[in-house]
């Protein structure tokens, strides 16, 4: 574990590792002599855990060093933390809040925005600079939109520290995605049928493609990972530059949900959903979601050939498969259109159904 310079020390599992080095020892072997387990012995290295007084006296035997010497080094940092807690306000509050945004930490570690290797103060001092505020306690104090008051109204769980921190992820993993363009609406209308395509490329193809579409039509395009505390479906964000964040999360792996809800997601950005930013979750139901609703059921499926196929009260999977090739689209599609309208059970047709299984952005 690399220490923190600021500290002035370094955590006690540094000089452990350096000793192991020394006397040509693995932490195998070391978790055999002290009779502690080998994650034991690599949680004190990483400076995940501390060093005990039994573990010290265990080292004693182990290392021939002093278990006094062990403790001794233990105590001084736990001091200079201390300290260190102290110099920067970071209060026992800030340390709780870590704990919910666990998941999200370890996600944000894949893409190092985060590093792995940092005590519970370094993690809230490098938070304060990724997440844009002075003090993690302030994020249950920012003001969100009707959208948001509405999902807390639903009863439905959701973490405001989770939720920002997932915000801010999305605009993180959006900075990266190389766009020119000022956001084109016109453009975007006009590339809906190609969009609409790509469902039928393999999914890493289409997540590629779809990518660079938007990124002509100016709006930068992430799939994002859900986390528990933030059931949202998408998240629209205007950037300074002129151009659009649209960042999407795949909480179910169906296929006719995702479509759906990409084309939920294009409505919002066409009818001027978003005035800076836009949480949409799938539970709250307002004239602005029902009117995105309809402009994806419309999109993946005519109107008057949906219901001259109702009519014909035939939904079997030949049948199924024969009004998807005609509207160009995929059998899941048709089969999901009919268990959201209550035509068919959610169990039938299962045949039909396709899932995604690719790497979030």
């Amino acid at each position: 574990m690399e220490g923190n310079e600021n500290l002035g020390t370094t955590h006690p599992g540094k000089y452990l590792a350096d000793k192991l080095r020394e006397q040509s020892m693995s932490r195998k072997e070391l978790a055999i002599r002290t009779g502690f387990s080998e994650k034991h012995v690599s949680t004190v290295i990483n400076g995940q855990k501390n060093i005990s007084p039994s573990f010290a006296k265990k080292l004693e035997y182990a290392l021939k060093i002093p278990a006094s010497d062990w403790l001794n080094r233990q105590n001084e940092y736990d001091s200079a933390l201390l300290d260190y807690e102290e110099k920067n306000n970071i209060s026992s509050d800030e340390l709780a809040i870590l704990k919910p945004l666990k998941d999200i930490l370890d996600y944000m570690n894949q893409f190092q925005l985060l590093p792995k290797t940092l005590s519970e103060p370094e993690k809230i001092l490098e938070l304060r600079k990724l997440l844009r505020i002075s003090s993690l306690s302030v994020i249950s104090k920012i003001p969100y939109d009707a959208a948001y008051r509405a999902q807390i109204s639903n009863n439905v769980a959701v973490d405001a520290y989770v939720l920002y921190a997932w915000q801010c992820l999305c605009e993180r993993l959006a900075e990266k995605v190389p766009i020119d363009s000022t956001l084109d609406k016109s453009l975007l209308r006009d590339k809906l049928s190609k969009i609409k395509s790509l469902m039928f490329a393999e999914a890493n193809v289409m997540q590629k493609q779809l990518k660079e579409i938007f990124a002509e039509c100016g709006i930068a395009f992430c799939i994002v990972k859900h986390f528990r505390g933030a059931p949202v479906q998408g998240f629209i964000k205007h950037t300074e530059r002129g151009q659009l964040i649209l960042c999407m999360t795949i909480r179910q792996a169906r296929a006719d949900i995702f479509w759906f809800t990409l084309f939920h997601e294009i409505a919002h950005v066409l009818n001027n959903d978003a005035d800076e930013r836009f949480v949409d979750f799938s539970s709250v139901k307002t004239e602005i979601e029902a009117r995105a609703d309809e402009f994806a059921r419309d999109i993946l499926l005519d109107k008057n050939a949906y219901k001259n196929f109702l009519n014909t009260d035939d939904f079997s999977e030949s049948a199924v498969k024969k009004f998807a090739a005609n509207q160009n689209v995929l059998p899941c599609i048709v089969t999901g259109r009919l268990q959201s309208d209550g035509i068919i059970g959610w169990d039938c047709l299962s045949s039909t159904l396709l899932y995604y299984k690719w790497p979030e952005t």
